[in-house]
C-alpha cells in the first residue's frame, strides 16, 4: 500500500501539499540531501521512495542495525560507476540513521560533499541529539508528524478494496467500528494499522466479516510509545513535571501513568517529583517534599503494584499544592553575589574565635545572642558590608510563605525600633 505518487500519500500536509517546499523540490528533481525525522509508520520509507521515483536516481536501503561502513564503500563504488557511465545520480536510504555512532555517520561526509550520492537519513529520534553536525549542516531536516486518525482511516478503506496492492480480492466486510478501532490504537502508526488489518483477514478468512471483536483481537496487546532513553522519555517527563507546575492533578496523573505503561523506573518520575517539590512548591508548602520523599520511601517498602498508590498521592498533593519557585529564586540570587564578590570577608562579629589571638584580634566581638533577647531576635548585620541590604529570599504570596512574610515583616519592624534612638 505504499504511495506511488505525491498525491496518494496520506498525510504530513504540511510537507506535502501544493506548494510545499519539499513538494516543489520534489517535483522538480532538486532534492538534496535530507534527515526525515518522526515517529514509527508515519511515512519517511515511503516519502524517501517517492523521492527517488521523481528525481529517477537509484535506491539504495542500508540499515543502520544490520550494516557498516564496507557496504557503503561499496554502495559509493556502485554510485560512482553510474553517475560516471549513465549520469544517474543515487539516493542512500538510512533506515535508524540515529544509530549509527560518529565514525559511521562520518564515511558519508565525503561522497555527500561530492554529490556522488544523495543521503536520506530516516529517524524516530531528535536529530541535534543523534546526528553529527558536520551531516546536519549537509543536510535539510523535515519533521513528520504522527499521522491523525482520520489519515489511518483513509489508509485502512483503501487496503480494504484495493484489489491490485491491498486486501480488496478478498471482499471482506470490515465494519465501521473495526475501522474505526484499527484507527484509533494504531497511534498514528500507519504500518502498524496495516498489519493488524492483514491479521484480521487472515483471521477471518475470503469474504470473510472482520468485526470490532475481530479488529481488537488482531492488534493484540497496544504498547505505549516510550523509549526509556530518548527524546521521548524526557517528552513524557516534561509534560508530567509541567502538568504539576501547572496545578493539573489529571494531566499529572495521565503522564504518570503513560510513564509507568511504558516501563519507566518509578524512581525516575520520585526524582523528577522530588525536585519539583523544591523547584515548584517550595516553602508555599513545605510538607510537599517530606511526602515526595515520604511517597518514594514508601514505593521501596512496597514495591509495584501497592506501590503505584503513594505515587499517585504524591502526584495529587503536588499539583494541588500552592506554588513559589522563591527558593530556586534566592539560590540563583545568592550564587550570583556569591561569583561576584567571591573575596568579601566575613564580618568580625560573627567570626569564629576558638583560640585566645583570635579574640584578641576582635573575632566575635560584638555578637549579640539572638535567645537572649525576648523575641529571640536581635538585629544585627550578617552579610559582608559590600553586600549590606541585598535581599536574595522574598516570600510569594500563597500557603506557608504568607508565614513568613508575616514573621519577616515583625522582624524588620522589631529592627527599627531597637536601632531607632530613643
Amino acid at each position: 500500500m505504499r504511495p506511488r505518487t505525491l498525491d496518494e500519500f496520506v498525510g504530513q500536509q504540511h510537507l506535502l501539499a501544493p506548494g510545499m517546499a519539499l513538494r516543489s523540490a520534489i517535483e522538480t528533481g532538486s532534492v538534496g540531501s535530507i534527515i526525515l525525522w518522526g515517529p514509527p509508520g508515519s511515512g519517511k520509507t515511503s516519502l524517501a521512495l517517492l523521492i527517488a521515483q521523481f528525481t529517477d536516481r537509484a535506491f539504495e536501503p542500508f540499515s543502520a542495525v544490520t550494516e557498516g561502513v564496507p557496504r557503503v564503500r561499496e554502495i559509493v563504488r556502485d554510485a560512482e560507476d553510474r553517475l560516471a557511465t549513465m549520469g544517474r545520480g543515487t539516493i542512500l536510504f538510512v533506515d535508524e540513521i540515529h544509530r549509527l555512532n560518529s565514525a559511521q555517520q562520518d564515511a558519508f561526509l565525503p561522497h555527500v560533499e561530492r554529490g556522488t550520492i544523495t543521503l536520506i537519513g530516516a529517524t524516530t529520534e531528535n536529530p541535534s541529539f543523534e546526528i553529527i553536525g558536520a551531516l546536519l549542516s549537509r543536510s535539510r531536516v523535515f519533521v513528520l508528524r504522527q499521522l491523525a486518525e482520520e489519515d489511518i482511516t483513509s489508509l485502512v478503506r483503501a487496503a480494504i478494496t484495493d484489489r491490485e496492492r491491498g486486501l480488496g480480492r478478498l471482499e471482506l466486510q470490515v465494519d465501521d467500528d473495526a475501522v474505526a478501532l484499527l484507527a484509533r490504537e494504531a497511534d498514528g502508526d500507519a504500518r502498524r494499522a496495516l498489519t493488524a488489518l492483514e491479521a484480521a483477514a487472515q483471521h477471518v478468512g475470503e469474504r470473510g466479516h472482520v468485526t470490532g471483536a475481530v479488529a481488537r483481537e488482531a492488534l493484540q496487546l497496544r504498547f505505549a510509545r516510550h523509549d526509556k532513553a530518548g527524546e521521548e522519555h524526557f517528552n513524557l517527563l516534561s509534560a508530567y513535571h509541567k502538568s504539576l507546575r501547572g496545578s493539573d492533578p489529571q494531566g499529572a496523573l495521565y503522564w504518570m501513568a503513560r510513564l509507568l505503561d511504558g516501563g519507566e523506573d518509578p524512581m525516575t518520575i520520585f526524582r523528577r517529583a522530588i525536585a519539583m517539590a523544591a523547584e515548584d512548591v517550595g516553602l508555599a508548602d513545605p510538607r510537599a517534599l517530606q511526602l515526595a520523599v515520604a511517597a518514594r520511601d514508601a514505593y521501596h517498602m512496597l514495591g509495584p503494584p501497592e506501590g503505584y498508590l503513594p505515587l499517585a498521592e504524591m502526584t495529587i498533593y503536588l499539583a494541588t499544592a500552592p506554588k513559589s519557585n522563591s527558593a530556586k529564586r534566592a539560590l540563583g540570587a545568592a550564587l550570583d553575589a556569591a561569583r561576584e564578590s567571591p573575596g568579601e570577608p566575613v564580618p568580625l562579629h560573627i567570626r569564629n574565635a576558638p583560640t585566645a589571638l583570635m579574640k584578641e584580634l576582635g573575632y566575635g566581638q560584638g555578637y549579640q545572642y539572638a535567645h537572649d533577647a525576648p523575641e529571640a531576635y536581635t538585629p544585627q548585620e550578617y552579610l559582608p558590608e559590600r553586600l549590606r541590604g541585598s535581599m536574595f529570599y522574598e516570600p510569594g504570596p500563597f500557603g506557608f510563605e504568607r508565614d513568613i512574610a508575616r514573621r519577616l515583616a515583625w522582624w524588620s519592624e522589631l529592627k527599627d525600633k531597637l536601632e531607632r534612638p530613643s
